[in-house]
Order: C-alpha cells, then sequence, then structure tokens
C-alpha cells in the first residue's frame, strides 16, 4: 500500500494519525475548537474495529479512556481549556497509576470559556502542572498539518514506552486550517507496540516491577492475570501502601523516567541558527509567524534573526535551548499567552536578563508585524 495525499484541517490530521498509530477506543466530550477530532473518529473507529463513546462530560471522558487502556486498547480524548480542566484529576491517576494514553488540547482562549473560537496558547502551563503532586509529562505540539499528523503518532508511541499520558498541546489555528498531509504507507512510520507481560496466567504478576530497561510491560485486564490499580502510592503489585521507603521510590520513578530523558524526548525544528544574534523560540500557529519574520530579515539582510521552533514542550529541553541560544545577543519568546513558557526559557539560558517575551493575547494570531513591533522595542531598530 502506497502513501495517501489529503488536503486537511490540523484536527483531522490528529484523528488519522491516531488511526495509523492503532487507536483503538475514543472517549470525549464535543467542545470547540477540538470538537471535528471527535466527529472524525465517530466514524472511523466504528469502520476500522475500533470503539468511540460520546460521554455525559470531560471527567467521564478521561475515567474512560483510561478504562479502555486498562483492557488492552490504544486509547485517545480530545478538548480544550475548559474541559482539560476536568480532566485534571483523572489525569494525575493515569500519571500514578501509569496508564497509556493520549490527550489532544486544542487551545482557545480563555480563563473560562473565554473565546471559544479563538486562538490561544494558554494550556501550557496547565498541561505540566494541572495536576496537583509532583509529578513529569510529555507534552508535544506541531506548527504545521503534517507535523501534527508526526507528532500525533509520537505521541502514541512514547505513551506505550514510557507507560504515561501524553498530551498534545495543538491551538485553534492549526487545528482549523487546511493544508497538504501525506499519510505514510503502513510500516513506513514505526509504531510501538503495547508491551505485555510474559508471565504466564497463574503464576506472580508484578504489574509495577521495571525491567532493566525501566518499561513495565503490562496485562490487559480479563486476560488472567489478577493484579491491581489505584491512584495511592502502590507496592509493586500495585496495592496500596504508606511505606515512606516505597513511596519515595516511586515517585522518583515517575519523574525520573521522564526527567532523565529530555534530551532524548526534545524535538525541534530550527532556521537560520548558526550566526543568529537574535534568536525566536516559539511553537505552534506562533512559530509560523515568528518563521515568516526570520525569512523575511533574511531576505532583507537588515538582521541576523534565527527560530528555534519546539515541538516537545515537555519535559522543557533545557539543554537544547542553552545550546542554540548559547551565542544569542536577544532571546525573543513568541506566544499566544502572558508568557507561559518565558519562565523556563529564562531557566535554561546563561543570561536570563537577555530573554524577552513578544505575545498576542486577544484571540488573533500573532502577526510577522507584531513580532517585528516588539524587536524595535527591545532594540531600536525594524525590520
Amino acid at each position: 500500500m502506497s502513501s495517501v495525499v489529503k488536503f486537511v484541517q490540523g484536527n483531522a490530521a490528529c484523528a488519522e494519525a491516531a488511526m495509523y498509530a492503532g487507536l483503538g477506543f475514543f472517549a470525549g466530550y464535543p467542545i470547540t475548537p477540538s470538537t471535528e477530532i471527535a466527529e472524525l473518529l465517530a466514524g472511523m473507529l466504528p469502520e476500522n474495529g475500533g470503539k468511540f463513546i460520546q460521554m455525559e462530560d470531560e471527567i467521564a471522558s478521561m475515567c474512560a479512556i483510561i478504562g479502555g487502556s486498562l483492557a488492552g486498547a490504544k486509547t485517545m480524548t480530545a478538548t480544550s481549556g475548559p474541559g482539560y480542566s476536568l480532566m485534571q484529576e483523572a489525569l494525575g491517576y493515569a500519571i500514578i497509576a501509569e496508564v497509556p494514553c493520549v490527550v489532544a488540547s486544542v487551545m482557545r482562549g480563555g480563563p473560562s470559556t473565554g473565546l471559544p473560537t479563538k486562538v490561544s496558547q494558554g494550556d501550557v502551563l496547565q498541561a505540566r502542572w494541572g495536576t496537583h503532586g509532583d509529578h513529569s509529562i510529555i507534552a508535544l505540539t506541531a506548527s504545521n498539518i503534517q507535523d501534527v499528523f508526526e507528532v500525533t503518532v509520537e505521541a502514541f508511541n512514547l505513551a506505550e514506552i514510557y507507560r504515561t499520558p501524553v498530551v498534545l498541546l495543538f491551538d485553534e489555528v492549526i487545528g482549523h486550517m487546511r493544508e497538504k498531509l501525506v499519510i505514510p504507507a503502513k510500516g513506513e512510520r514505526e509504531i510501538v507496540e503495547r508491551l505485555r507481560t510474559n508471565v504466564p496466567v497463574g503464576k506472580d504478576f508484578h504489574p509495577y516491577l521495571p525491567r532493566e530497561d525501566g518499561r513495565l510491560p503490562m496485562s490487559d485486564y480479563g486476560a488472567g492475570h489478577r493484579f491491581h490499580v489505584t491512584g495511592l502510592f502502590h507496592d509493586m503489585y500495585g496495592f496500596p501502601t504508606e511505606n515512606p521507603d516505597i513511596v519515595k521510590k516511586t515517585l522518583h520513578r515517575l519523574v525520573d523516567k521522564i526527567e532523565s530523558k529530555r534530551v532524548e524526548l526534545a524535538r525541534w525544528k530550527e532556521y537560520f541558527l548558526d550566526d543568529a544574534e537574535t534568536v525566536l523560540i516559539s511553537y505552534g500557529s506562533s512559530a509560523r509567524s515568528a518563521l515568516e519574520y526570520v525569512e523575511a530579515c533574511r531576505a532583507a539582510g537588515t538582521r541576523k534573526v534565527g527560530l528555534l521552533e519546539l515541538q516537545t514542550i515537555w519535559p522543557f529541553p533545557v539543554e537544547l535551548v542553552r545550546d542554540k541560544t548559547a551565542d544569542a545577543h536577544t532571546v525573543l519568546v513568541v506566544e499566544m499567552n502572558m508568557g507561559q513558557l518565558v519562565p523556563s526559557v529564562k531557566s535554561a539560558v546563561f543570561d536570563p536578563d537577555r530573554v524577552f517575551l513578544a505575545n498576542r493575547v486577544d484571540g488573533m494570531l500573532i502577526t510577522p508585524a507584531d513580532i517585528d513591533s516588539f524587536v524595535r522595542v527591545i532594540d531600536g531598530r525594524g525590520m
């Protein structure tokens, strides 16, 4: 089978990628601007042997995909800011119970119901810290339709490798814009399948005993193994414990299995960084405007500007940002919020005083002209 070419929305590319990655169960509740993901999967899943259910709310949706994953399926839900807020408690459950699943948040203006049909990138810190307690999370994003497909497939792969929920942080512009999408032939893109235990049924199965490589083999509910799943701290059998040594080791393992892989998990694109005196750091649809600004400056020969486009937001790629900005005089974070990624960038660079914010928070896409206005304020020169 050869590759397939389509002209689709970003939300459609996300749905296509989920099916390509082996999605077996989707549970969700409609919310702008993510609804097309659910609408499309409502038809695609049953046609391909999967299951789709519209739940009564986002709380139930998150709980349902946790149950579906424990039963053996690759699972996903899709939402936007207000619905993602409702999912946070169950997201924490998936983290501590180490349940692989994918959550797509197509960002819109907030807080509360905010601007349902307008663009924002306001869920960045919610993705990192929304659920309570010490934890880590993987969150990916993209600035074009082909990359939406690629990072969605990657999200499913990472969920299985690390036995963790993975968040897709798209934004309204990316979700609703249309571009060419090339869907690779089956087998052309690597797909990571569920790692299942080889312990025979009836033998002692330890669902939370990592292998030497750190991975945790799973057993599907109903497959014959007896095991326990809880949101409490638990021992290697999954049963609750308050043993201080076990609690400490478990929490460190939950965080370290992701944070220790920051370098391996970093996905990015870079443009004109070799001699850049000003480095823009951006993601999602903001990165499209940032790239256009960079290309215009280079074409005019007015300023040595480069772009670091992040596709991995969390865990924040500290080493990558530090390396790519080492020789820059100025670092400008371009995002559509009040500067949610700026503190992370400042903590990564050698000189935090040279980090500035170029933003827009009125529901409109930030433009190259907007970015130029911020640069003029910083260094007194135009494009």
